[in-house]
């Protein structure tokens, strides 16, 4: 238990408390880390049991006529796609004399532009070598359907060009014929119409000449691209190593099991909606924490410790009360049962002998092996018949199931010891106003099960149900307006699991 503090109103509680979520996530670290560890188991299991097929790769130089420095890829993009053509892909089955179909050989392999004019080709086989043969049968069908594309592209030009060029040397036979047919009369008109004919003959003459250079230009260039685009890396085989491909999906699935556990971890304690923090579980039942117990210790040394200075407070808390006291679990019967057990056998020594009345639904108070120091235990059935002057310590559970009006048989005073993140906000709610329409004055909460990074205080100093924590005080208002409170003695509770440190 740290130091005090106000508790917070519900008003002022944010709609999702991070510092709740990260330590519901963190308890729930077995959760994430056996998916993740799942996730390393599988991953390595797929590298073992699905080794990658045999794979080759080649790589193809193309070269374009629109080639730019500052083109963005969509040319290679747009030889990508024509590599995955029934086409091409039918040219490189033919070339291999096999019977596939294209549909069939275009789901085993694949290509991806290096470069503005570079393309890896990848093909999966049977065996490396004919995953060797296939890719290389696709590249040279690549190659020559571009060769054959770029060469069709430049005759239709050339075509073209001369068609127009041929075209225009119609029409300039024609100014010819005009200019020989022409009268020698030396007239204005004359003059006229003849340096209009010569006019359009040098005309056409100069297009005809640059129609002719352009077709001309058109064939000397595809001799340039032809030889540009090639093979630069011929078709070999992928070595895949086993222990890399291993460790690689091993550490995929890691990643991809922690991922998935903390999503399933944070969702689930978003949904559920089980305090954990020490602040929550006081607020949430109206009492202040006295005491941490760890839920299964590891270090008995400590953990005894622990539990020695708590029976030590509540044999000082209830010493000298007329009251019967009752310990009431929720998630946590076995630490209630022993807190009982040795909360009797510490009264006993004071010289108070005290009954533990067994109001639990197992069996976990009645059928523990008894020791020759341990106080008499009763079924709750028998409590009505101990006598008035009898004093006993009741055991029982506020878990869902509850009979509620046996609990004020028990003890008309209670102590709560839950086990953090057990129970939902709502469950809690109605422990704390059953037991207050049963006039049972709950002393504090023992926390089982903490999380140790827990900083929140669980204390209540002010509230209209502040708990009592001595003797059976009553809230007083300060001038009749202030905020109510109970005056604590200066007692000592017990600390936090597994830790010699004491709070005050």
């Amino acid at each position: 238990m740290t130091t005090s503090s106000t508790v917070e109103s519900p008003a002022a509680a944010p709609l999702l408390d991070l510092h709740a979520l990260v330590v519901a996530v963190r308890r729930r670290r077995r959760l994430w880390c056996s998916l993740a560890l799942l996730g390393l188991l599988a991953g390595a299991a797929v590298a073992v049991l699905r080794p990658p097929p045999p794979t080759a790769v080649t790589e193809v130089l193309v070269a374009h006529q629109e080639d730019q420095p500052n083109d963005p890829g969509t040319l290679i993009r747009t030889d990508v796609a024509l590599l995955h053509t029934t086409r091409i892909a039918g040219a490189a089955l033919k070339s291999l004399h096999s019977a596939e179909a294209p549909e069939d050989f275009m789901r085993d392999y694949q290509g991806a532009g290096l470069t503005n004019n570079l393309m890896r080709i990848t093909v999966t086989g049977a065996s490396d070598a004919e995953a060797v043969a296939r890719a290389g049968a696709l590249a040279d069908a690549f190659v020559a359907d571009h060769v054959r594309r770029i060469q069709e592209s430049a005759n239709a030009e050339a075509k073209a060009l001369l068609d127009q060029r041929d075209r225009m040397q119609g029409e300039l036979a024609q100014v010819n014929k005009a200019i020989g047919d022409g009268t020698p009369q030396s007239g204005p008109k004359e003059s006229a119409d003849l340096e209009s004919l010569f006019a359009r003959r040098a005309e056409l003459t100069s297009r005809i000449t640059d129609f002719s250079q352009r077709a001309a230009d058109a064939r000397i260039g595809t001799p340039r691209l032809v030889a540009g685009t090639q093979i630069v890396d011929a078709a070999r085989p992928v070595r895949h190593s086993l222990p890399r491909a291993a460790a690689t999906d091993a550490a995929i699935g890691l990643v991809l099991g922690l991922v998935l556990g903390l999503a399933v971890a944070a969702v689930g304690a978003v949904v559920a909606d089980r305090p954990v923090l020490r602040r929550e579980i006081a607020a949430h039942l109206g009492a202040s924490v006295l005491a941490e117990l760890p839920h299964r210790p590891g270090r008995r040394r400590r953990s005894r410790a622990a539990h020695e200075r708590l029976t030590a407070f509540l044999a000082r808390t209830v010493h000298g009360s007329p009251e019967p006291v009752s310990l009431l679990e929720l998630g946590a019967a076995r630490t209630a049962s022993a807190l009982a057990v040795d909360l009797a056998r510490a009264l006993a020594e004071r010289g108070r002998p005290v009954t533990v009345v067994d109001g639990l639904p197992g069996t976990e108070l009645s059928g523990r092996r008894p020791r020759p120091d341990d106080p008499a235990v009763i079924g709750g059935e028998e409590a009505a018949g101990l006598p008035r002057h009898e004093r006993w310590i009741g055991v029982g559970s506020v878990a869902p199931g509850t009979a509620w009006t046996d609990l004020r048989h028990l003890g008309t005073r209670t102590v709560l010891v839950v086990r953090a993140g057990h129970a939902g906000t709502a469950w809690l709610h109605t422990v704390a106003r059953h037991l207050a329409d049963q006039r049972v004055p709950v002393l504090g909460v023992v926390l089982v099960d903490p999380d140790p990074r827990d900083r929140t205080d669980g204390t209540l100093w002010d509230g209209q149900r502040t708990a009592r924590r001595g003797a059976d005080e009553r809230p007083a208002r300060l001038n009749g307006t202030g905020p109510r409170w109970t005056e604590l003695p200066p007692t000592r509770a017990a600390r936090v699991p597994d830790s010699d440190q004491e709070a005050r």
